[in-house]
């Protein structure tokens, strides 16, 4: 029987063949593992930037939606002539204004509102439309806000939320916990002590006095005159003034002016023989004995306490 020849050309390029296609296909395998790589990188950075331009704007978006609770809160008192004590505080109605865009019920969310945009949904809505443009989707979940006062002069904002935001193409998903905190000046603000005790006659906006503290009696009577405020150690704060209260305030946070009691004649507002520190003159505290400084008006007297603060 004749034995077969075996062709070892054929084999060889067989073999090279077989090799040349495993060469191909890893190379290709690799290729495009390079090319998915690069693309889920470049996303990545995409959204990292995206994140980092949202963390800028949250505080601003914030800070628009606690001024103009402010806002809607003063015109409130201005309003009814009454604290917002009366079944509410500051906290409650900043919530109800920051989830439902109402306060005390009526609304200031629809469209031409003042709280149109700027209530958590609104906030959303407007992130939203900036990821939609970069096929990115937004969520904040459980969002908490809270509100308080961490010094005399400004309003403080913290809104905690799981920031979640998703790739439409499923690349990639960024999830943290996120901590914004926005500042809400007080000054210009009106002082409510004034719009309710005097029935909205008098007005007085929330400056800081430009002088040192003691006072010197030089500038004392400027500091009066000019309706100025300084930090009180046994005053009501700015939130605290929204509710009514004129006691002291929690963490050395309170205000207090001196109460320009020519004004009040001015409006046919009989004035009271008391110490003209505004908590003190709107409320039914009457400390004595009552000191009137040298080279200040005979209507001008202070209690001993505020003697010694106001160094005369």
């Amino acid at each position: 029987m004749k034995r077969k020849k075996f062709n070892k050309k054929g084999m060889f390029f067989t073999i090279m063949t077989i090799a040349v296609l495993s060469l191909f296909v890893v190379s290709y395998g690799v290729h495009s593992y390079v090319k998915d790589r690069t693309a889920i990188n470049k996303r990545i950075e995409t959204m990292n930037n995206f994140v980092f331009s949202i963390e800028q704007d949250l505080p601003r978006k914030l800070y628009l939606s606690g001024f103009r609770t402010i806002f809607l809160i003063e015109k409130y008192i201005a309003e009814t002539g009454s604290y917002i004590s009366n079944g509410d505080d500051f906290n409650s109605l900043f919530q109800e204004a920051f989830y439902d865009g109402s306060i005390k019920g009526v609304d200031h969310a629809s469209e031409g509102g003042i709280m149109y945009g700027v209530t958590l949904s609104g906030i959303l809505n407007s992130l939203n439309d900036m990821a939609k443009d970069m096929n990115m989707n937004i969520s904040l979940v459980n969002p908490v806000v809270s509100v308080g006062q961490e010094d005399p002069w400004n309003v403080k904002i913290s809104l905690t939320t799981n920031l979640l935001i998703e790739d439409d193409g499923n690349l990639a998903l960024w999830e943290r916990l996120a901590v914004i905190n926005s500042y809400v000046p007080i000054k210009n603000f009106e002082d409510p002590l004034y719009l309710v005790e005097t029935n909205g006659l008098i007005t007085n906006k929330i400056n800081q006095t430009p002088y040192d503290v003691p006072v010197l009696l030089s500038d004392l009577s400027n500091h009066v005159e000019g309706k100025y405020y300084i930090n009180s150690s046994d005053g009501p704060s700015f939130i605290d003034r929204l509710e009514g209260k004129k006691t002291e305030s929690v963490e050395g946070t309170g205000i207090e002016s001196l109460v320009y009691l020519p004004d009040l004649s001015a409006q046919g507002i009989p004035v009271k023989d008391k110490s003209v520190v505004d908590y003190i003159y709107f409320s039914v505290s009457d400390p004595d004995p009552l000191t009137t400084p040298d080279g200040m008006p005979d209507w001008f007297k202070l209690d001993d306490p505020h003697v010694l603060i106001y160094g005369v």
